[in-house]
């Protein structure tokens, strides 16, 4: 096993890593900005290394800044986490050439998966049902008019390189299409560097459900089950949930079956996720995988017993998985919330400034992931998310009841800070979300809803 290992990252998932090496008996070494000198991780990992200002770029994504740290320190593994290098192939590339172990897939892997165009084309080969869409990325806009001609409208432009919900757009009105497709480009080209695009039928209305998987170096491969991710706003989830309400077990086991087949395939090793689209009669579609622990990750093992990042991390110190198909028994209800410091009634505008008043929930069965407290200043550089609140209960309507009661009791407070929570405790009153039926639309329909509601009142 590794003696220390380097945490690339920030926030709650470096203090959810930290954690768990400190119980494999691991030492750990937090990196951090100028911007997170006040982080909890650094009260918890066993030392810490400044590498650089504020800036991403300067800091959580300057691969010699982290190689430096790794090597400075010793360590002989680095896990990334999710976002920022943690699903970057030169990073793990390099990572290799310096000789320390990246907590992941092989580079090759990565390369194959992160692009979408690629990991499409990987998983048809390997018998998974892919969207109907362009073979690769479309070269020209003359390529592109074409294969939205035979697919039809409406259709999303997605870039290839793109992740996280980000790079993709739908285009329902054959007129909107070169307006769109020129976007798509410039802001894929922006974003990650890559301005290539393909397209895809839209499915829709769909849902958005998940397979974790976990494989090894020696061609054990196991998957945990789904997840529901449906609840999102603008491509980006808020609320996930396992297992997945009303689908049928029988198609909950093909899309298992599908991702762990995909896995082997591509000869993955570590945890990863499946993403795939499921219509209104149950069919299911290939969309991409993660390359990473999601950030939904905590459901999954709120149902299952088992410690994904612990996992991740046995794997890639080379040793097998401890987990056999037939003995992973997942148990009850689980539904997570991501706490946002975002102003829903402003667009989800992200709210930085300082905590004052910071009262995470309590009682039975109820899991909280955060790096705040009182006195932290949420600043503008990063991602919003501030906390995880994760709940189980044996069945789903007790763990609906239980989220509804942890959000009523969570505090976050200071000058010009707003989240998620409130809103959140819409969704689960919404009767679609009750009911088990909504899809990826459910947070539009109610911004709608809204808004006409606004607009009856004068407002």
């Amino acid at each position: 096993m590794f003696s220390t290992l380097l945490i690339a990252n920030r926030g709650e998932i470096a203090l959810r890593i930290a954690r768990t090496c400190r119980e494999l008996g691991i030492r750990t070494v937090a990196v951090y900005s100028n911007a997170d000198a006040d982080t909890e991780v650094l009260r918890v990992a066993d030392e810490a290394i400044r590498i650089g200002p504020a800036a991403p770029r300067r800091s959580y994504l300057d691969m010699s800044a982290i190689l430096s740290a790794a090597l400075q320190c010793g360590a002989e593994a680095i896990h990334p986490g999710y976002g920022f290098l943690s699903e970057d192939p030169d990073f793990a590339e390099a990572c290799r050439a310096h000789g320390v172990v990246l907590v992941g897939p092989p580079p090759e892997v990565m390369q194959r998966l992160g692009d979408k165009a690629s990991a499409r084309a990987v998983m048809a080969g390997a018998g998974l049902p892919v969207v109907p869409g362009s073979t690769g990325t479309v070269e020209t806009l003359a390529d592109a008019r074409e294969v939205a001609r035979q697919i039809g409208f409406p259709l999303m432009i997605k870039a290839a390189a793109g992740g996280g919900g980000m790079g993709m757009t739908a285009v329902c009105n054959p007129a909107d299409f070169l307006t769109s497709y020129q976007q798509v480009r410039a802001h894929a080209q922006a974003l990650f560097g890559d301005g290539r695009v393909y397209l895809e039928r839209l499915v829709s209305p769909a849902r958005h459900v998940e397979v974790q998987v976990v494989c090894d170096t020696v061609g054990n491969a196991v998957h945990l089950g789904e997840r529901e991710c449906s609840v999102q706003r603008r491509q980006q989830k808020l609320l996930e949930e396992t297992p997945a309400p009303g689908l049928p077990r029988e198609v909950a086991a093909q899309l298992a079956e599908a991702a762990v087949r995909g896995a082997r395939a591509v000869g993955y090793v570590g945890a990863g996720t499946f993403e795939f689209l499921v219509d209104r009669d149950g069919r299911f579609y290939f969309m991409e995988v993660n390359c990473r622990v999601q950030v939904e990750h905590p459901v999954t093992e709120m149902v299952t017993g088992i410690d994904i990042v612990r996992e991740q991390v046995v794997v890639a110190a080379g040793y097998p998985l401890s987990l056999r198909q037939a003995e992973i028994a997942p148990s009850g209800s689980a539904i997570e919330c991501r706490i946002n410091t975002e102003d829903p009634e402003r667009g989800f505008v992200p709210t930085p400034g300082q905590i004052v008043d910071f009262r995470p929930p309590g009682g039975p069965f109820v899991r909280v992931d955060t790096h705040g407290y009182a006195g932290f200043r949420i600043v503008p550089d990063y991602d919003s998310l501030l906390a995880k609140v994760v709940v189980w209960a044996p069945d789903r309507p007790g763990a609906v009841a239980r989220m509804d009661r942890a959000l009523r009791e969570l505090r976050v407070a200071g000058p010009g800070v707003a989240t998620t929570a409130g809103f959140l405790r819409q969704v689960l009153a919404e009767p679609a979300f009750r009911a088990g039926t909504y899809t990826t639309s459910l947070v539009d329909e109610m911004t709608t809803a809204r808004a006409a509601g606004f607009a009856e009142q004068g407002f």
